[in-house]
């Protein structure tokens, strides 16, 4: 996150809207206002109602461009020993598929979902380490539509799977009605296992995700914004402000690397769970 991006030459009233960034940024030194979920919301730029089309919506298709652009080139012409974007590519879709794919669901099922597992890994990436780019300085994965959904598309491809493989009934009946209990017991089990399988996993995929990157947002606007503020400080007298100001963009620094490895890891958590979901909904006796 830039500091330039943010500040100009006019700073804006603070009762203007919010910037398209951090809305505290623009204020003067004596108004500070700390960044808000306002931030994650804009006007559409044009269109309308499901059509519309805003900042986000134009990053979203920015970073999906950029990914197929990057595997694109990446395996336009794959050599036997892979070099530079080739490497690193590599690399990235071998993790996804032997430490998430071959650990969680197995080496031979494992190879029908690698290609969902890697895409959904890096395209959670992708719209994850937006938060960090120079001008566009926002996870996409913060606002609530894209979560949700990535979260849907696992819900119905684990249950699919399941059914599938060991046919509806069976599926049901070894989600809700667990072996080696006593059948009294059924009673509270089956309405708990109903709610956990079929209710909450898609719940807490999509909360995860969004909250993780909605706090560090919010986290990394607090410490650029204070940044900006208190170096500012020296236009009311306040000089000292400044020695604050340098703790204040260290911290700024710091959070940018955490909020880097927050983006690969909330990737990495998301795709971990979908291969234990479907893993589970491939075993009969579960």
């Amino acid at each position: 996150m830039t500091l330039a991006s943010t500040v100009g030459p006019d700073a804006a009233s603070a009762d203007a809207p919010a910037g398209p960034v951090l809305a505290s940024v623009s204020t003067p030194p004596d108004a500070y206002v700390p960044p808000s979920i306002e931030e994650f919301f804009y006007d559409p730029l044009f269109g309308s109602g499901i059509f519309a089309v805003n900042r986000i919506v134009l990053m979203m298709l920015l970073m999906t461009g950029l990914l197929c652009l990057l595997f694109g080139v990446g395996f336009r012409r794959p050599q036997v020993v892979p070099r530079g974007l080739q490497n690193v590519l590599e690399t990235g879709t071998e993790f996804v598929r032997t430490q998430i794919g071959d650990e969680v669901i197995g080496k031979e099922a494992s190879r029908r979902f690698a290609p969902y597992l890697t895409a959904l890994f890096f395209f959670v990436l992708a719209m994850n380490i937006t938060s960090i780019i120079p001008g566009l300085n926002l996870p996409i994965n913060g606002l609530a539509a894209l979560p949700l959904l990535l979260a849907i598309l696992t819900w119905v491809l684990y249950n699919y799977q399941g059914a599938k493989s060991q046919g509806l009934g069976h599926y049901l009946k070894g989600s809700l009605f667990p072996p080696g209990i006593p059948k009294p017991i059924y009673i509270l089990v089956t309405p708990i296992e109903f709610i956990s399988t079929f209710i909450l996993r898609p719940i807490t995929l999509f909360i995860r995700l969004l909250a993780n990157m909605i706090a560090g947002h919010l986290i990394l606007g607090l410490f650029y914004s204070a940044s900006t503020y208190l170096f500012l400080g020296y236009q009311d007298g306040r000089w000292w402000t400044a020695l604050f100001g340098l703790g204040s963009f260290f911290g700024a620094i710091v959070f940018t690397f955490f909020e880097a490895l927050v983006a690969v890891l909330q990737a990495y958590i998301f795709t971990l769970l979908t291969a234990v979901y479907l893993a589970g909904s491939l075993e009969p006796e579960h």
